[in-house]
């Protein structure tokens, strides 16, 4: 284990300084496009090899191998279409050795490998090394060489970096992109603990098909693979006692911590769908370089959700994760009003105009099957929004639905500054359609919000932190100032304020808000007092009354 923590922190050095390669550290985020695809395909080729090694030492040359390989891709994983004058000199030395108009030969070489891999089509393809703006190479050649040559340094096989540890040093170039991003970062990235912490809480279990409909690049579901091998690892071992609530898995009885003639193993059935292209492209790397498979769609899931049964209706799954872009404001009451998928049950439905954050709940709550479960990040506010305003509010009467109809189980607020496109806390709703006897009508809330270590340039949970806090989102375990089970009749009372802080206090001041969130709640209540004015001016003309 020391050793391969020494391997990824290694790799992790040696990745990041390949990306700085092009113009520094400063820039590398905005050439993500260009590096990820070629670290991928530095991935592939190395792998490439070492599958071309296996079937020459059983046929007698690389030559014969290669010749074999083409002549049956099913021999290989990934069939690469790049063979060297030379067939004893890697696969990657056919991009390394481009000399001259590299940009072009790149892209070639790219698109010839998605051609002959359906999987890959419009994830390394999707890039033209040769672009130009105005006349101007976005990158131009001598860049692209030094970042070939950076990636060139360190081989990327089965024989030198597991799956795991290249998968996690690629994450954590994704991260160093996230970190350089501004606000687009939180178009693709959820900051690695959030993620844990959300996985290990809903502790899924090995062949449970799992969703993400806002995935980014990839990285929630990867964590659900991540903490469903760990716990399997665990109970394997010995040393891990029976799951809370659980004395079987998967119908395998569980004795002394450890399974009973335990089956073989099934991984975690994926899917997940992105809006942007680049992140969708990304997202898919992220799921092959960690070596595992998934299902990742493209287009706007809020208007056309991917994932449908036969009869057309939304797909179900046994776990949903999320964190879909706060606080979305360009869905209209329409796009509700004209879903034909029963996501948006009456007494819920449109939470208004300024956030669409109840929205994407009620999405993910229809996504679940009978005994499904889901963890999805929000905006602090969301929990709030509305609560001890005179008069109806939108959002408070969704989170009324949700409340009265039994379905949230635990609310987790975060510290401060974790996310990498806000400083604000955000805060995690787990929902859960089938809730054990003893903690219906009742909510948990967790306010983790003094769990945090100082970072640069963002703070993080330490892994003594996430350790806390799973353990006590899944074991219900009440502790003063951290965590409070809460029932329903409190909640009312409290107008439907679910936020950890209402009820959970840590010693500090007044919560802390941001300033132009407030602003927005004043913009929003005088936008419903607007429309409530109209209606009702509209009433009193009908009955005849002058106003």
């Amino acid at each position: 284990m020391v050793n391969n923590n020494g391997n990824r922190k290694s790799l992790e050095s040696w990745i990041w300084e390949a990306a700085c390669s092009i113009r520094g550290a400063k820039d590398a985020p905005k050439y993500k496009d260009y590096i990820l695809p070629l670290i991928f395909t530095k991935r592939l080729c190395d792998v490439f090899d070492d599958e071309l090694n296996r079937i020459a030492a059983e046929v007698g040359s690389r030559k014969k191998a290669f010749q074999l390989a083409r002549a049956d891709h099913k021999l290989v994983r990934f069939y690469l279409p790049l063979i060297p004058d030379d067939p004893e000199q890697p696969v990657w030395s056919v991009i390394r050795k481009l000399s001259d108009r590299i940009g072009e030969g790149v892209t070639t070489y790219m698109r010839a490998i998605a051609r002959e891999n359906p999987l890959l089509q419009g994830i390394i393809d999707r890039v033209d090394f040769n672009a130009t703006t105005h006349g101007q190479r976005d990158l131009d050649d001598d860049r692209l060489s030094n970042l070939i040559e950076a990636i060139s340094t360190k081989r990327l096989g089965l024989d030198d970096v597991e799956a795991d540890i290249i998968g996690k040093s690629y994450e954590y170039l994704i991260r160093k992109f996230a970190e350089g991003g501004g606000q687009s970062a939180g178009e693709f990235y959820t900051p690695p603990e959030v993620g844990t912490i959300m996985s290990r809480a809903l502790q899924p279990e090995q062949g449970m098909e799992i969703y993400d409909p806002t995935c980014g690049s990839g990285g929630l579901l990867v964590k659900c693979e991540i903490a469903m091998e760990e716990q399997r690892r665990e109970i394997k071992e010995g040393g891990h006692s029976c799951p809370p609530l659980h004395s079987e898995l998967n119908g395998y009885p569980l004795c002394n911590g450890g399974l009973e003639n335990p089956p073989s193993f099934a991984p975690l059935k994926l899917f997940g769908q992105e809006y942007i292209p680049e992140t969708w492209a990304m997202a898919n790397m992220n799921m092959i370089i960690h070596d595992m498979e998934g299902q990742i769609e493209i287009g706007d899931t809020f208007k056309n959700p991917k994932f449908r049964n036969k009869q057309g209706k939304l797909r179900t799954f046994d776990r949903v994760v999320a964190n879909p872009m706060w606080n979305q404001d360009w869905f209209t009451e329409a796009d509700y009003d004209n879903d034909e998928l029963d996501r948006f049950p009456a007494g819920a439905g449109f939470p208004g105009k300024s956030s669409a954050d109840w929205g994407w709940v009620q999405h993910m709550h229809a996504s679940l099957n009978d005994t499904g479960r889901a963890a999805i990040v929000l905006d602090t506010g969301a929990v709030s929004r509305g609560s001890g305003n005179a008069g109806t509010n939108k959002e408070k009467n969704v989170r009324k639905w949700f409340v009265d109809n039994d379905i949230i189980e635990s609310v987790l607020y975060l510290p401060e500054n974790l996310f990498y496109n806000t400083t604000a806390p955000g805060i995690v709703l787990f929902l859960n359609k089938a809730k054990p006897e003893d903690r219906k009508s009742k909510v948990f809330l967790v306010n983790a919000s003094r769990i945090f270590e100082k970072g640069d340039p963002k703070n993080f949970i330490p892994d003594e932190g996430i350790k806390r806090i799973v353990d006590t989102l899944i074991g219900w375990k009440e502790e003063e100032k951290l965590s409070r089970i809460v029932d329903h009749a409190e909640l009312k009372k409290n107008d439907y304020n679910i936020s950890p802080s209402r009820y959970i206090h840590t010693g500090e001041a007044e919560t802390y808000r941001l300033i132009p969130e407030i602003v927005k709640e004043l913009n929003a209540i005088e936008e419903e007092a607007r429309e409530t004015d109209k209606a009702l001016r509209n009433i009193l003309k009908q009955l005849g009354v002058d106003v």
